[in-house]
């Protein structure tokens, strides 16, 4: 990664804490489900400490459910293991400022085995991995992410204890692009807006969305990791803004029968010297490095499936005329693909539509390098783009649940040659916990339906 500054430096920190404008410091790693995981220390000790050696963590939290509970089948972590610690290495490069809790800067953690070595199933690690070996060939990722969520008037306690049903959204309407929809609840919108600026990144815009109460915000694209950081970072301060309104707010990738939260992943590279690689005199005006790229993603797209739609909950967004995708094409700003192939020249680039305000950022983009680097290494030919409306066409169709990309992620090639046996199996436990979770459960749906008629 090129050297760059950070949004708030180890000097400017020894500043503030001894000026007594920053007394708390938390150092936090994205786990799994790419969630901020870590601890609070006090300022002065994370100066002193904290900052050259490190903290630990139990490696439990590789090694759970989403609920948190302990749960079997994961070979880096068990009862018969233990359950011992990983080490969490400050990354100062991502130091910030974090407006919405006083008095608090952050920074993300690597995370390592007693010996040093890295954790290879942390996210973060899979995605250094993948660029990495993008590196080898000269070229750096550039990438944008773009999360739409539904906002609540309830708090989150308030919802819970309606078991998140009837809850009252922050509009009552589809109120797509419309500025009054978004007035509404600019106060909230502004705050995020603002104090993530204040945290070191580049806000672009908001806009409303169909769903009553969903909206998103943008902001500029960055190097893949920093923006995967900044993804964690703004998902874990919305929803704090938000708690501190009074309001919640959910990611979630299908809330209900309406449209779906997505997040929509933009990808390009460049080169050693900055400059664009997609672009070039070949068809379409990519370059062949980008149509070996884009021809990866079809190709290992449903096997890579399991790290853009982690969840039981994730597949529910793929219904045909619903602006998520379910055929695997590729097209020139067609929306009804899960690759849409957008701007021109320098901005040429590709959006995976695939992911939901789910997805795990790290994973996402390391499987799209993935895939891309498994294009340009076999020299993959890109097929004829999608003209027309994918969702009735005769293309491969996204897997429709998780359980069928579960199945071809642990049987993956591609899988298995990126990222290697220990992480396929990582992940393709989680996805069995997931399963049994689920498929344990009684539902509202059988409940309404059968308790009385059946």
């Amino acid at each position: 990664m090129a050297d760059r500054t950070p949004p708030l430096g180890a000097e400017e920190l020894h500043a503030l804490v001894a000026g007594g404008e920053i007394d708390t410091v938390v150092l936090a790693f994205p786990d799994m489900q790419g969630r901020l995981q870590g601890k609070r220390f006090a300022a002065r000790f994370f100066l002193d400490e904290v900052m050259r050696h490190g903290t630990e963590g139990c490696n439990y939290l590789l090694a759970v459910d989403a609920e948190m509970n302990p749960v079997d089948g994961y070979a880096m972590s068990s009862w018969d293991s233990g359950y011992g610690d990983f080490a969490m290495h400050p990354d100062l490069a991502t130091l910030r400022r974090v407006p919405w809790n006083p008095g608090t800067a952050l920074a993300v953690a690597d995370l390592a085995w007693a010996d040093g070595s890295p954790v290879t199933a942390a996210p973060r690690q899979i995605l250094r991995r993948q660029l990495d070996r993008l590196a080898e060939l000269g070229l750096t990722a550039q990438v944008g992410t773009e999360l739409e969520f539904i906002v609540f008037k309830d708090t989150y306690e308030q919802a819970w204890d309606a078991n998140y049903r009837g809850l009252t959204p922050a509009n009552q309407y589809n109120i797509d692009y419309s500025v009054l929809g978004t007035g509404r609840i600019e106060p909230l919108l502004r705050r995020i807006r603002n104090e993530m600026a204040g945290a070191g990144m580049t806000v672009e815009s908001a806009k409303g969305e169909c769903n009553p109460g969903q909206h998103e915000i943008v902001f500029r694209y960055d190097e893949a990791l920093v923006t995967c950081d900044q993804h964690a970072v703004y998902k874990t301060g919305a929803k704090e803004i938000a708690a501190q309104e009074g309001m919640s707010l959910t990611f979630m990738a299908k809330y209900n029968e309406r449209e779906g939260n997505s997040c929509h992943i933009h990808l390009s590279v460049t080169d050693t010297e900055g400059r664009p690689a997609f672009a070039g005199d070949g068809p379409d005006g990519m370059s062949p490095l980008m149509r070996h790229f884009l021809a990866g993603q079809l190709t290992a797209l449903r096997d890579l499936t399991l790290l853009h739609a982690p969840h039981i909950n994730s597949y529910k967004r793929f219904q045909p005329g619903s602006f998520a995708p379910t055929a695997v094409a590729w097209g020139h700003d067609n929306r009804t693909c899960a690759l849409r192939v957008v701007g021109h020249g320098p901005s040429l680039r590709f959006e995976n539509r695939l992911p939901g305000g789910d997805v795990n950022p790290y994973l996402a983009v390391a499987a799209m390098i993935a895939a891309g680097l498994d294009g340009v290494e076999r020299e993959r030919e890109l097929p004829e783009a999608c003209t027309g409306n994918a969702y009735t066409a005769g293309y491969e169709r996204v897997p429709a649940t998780l359980r069928e990309a579960a199945v071809l992620w642990e049987n993956s090639p591609v899988a298995r040659a990126a990222f290697g046996a220990d992480v396929v199996g990582h992940y393709a436990n989680m996805a069995r916990v997931e399963l049994a979770a689920f498929d344990a459960a009684v539902t509202d749906w059988e409940l309404r339906r059968s308790f009385e008629r059946m």
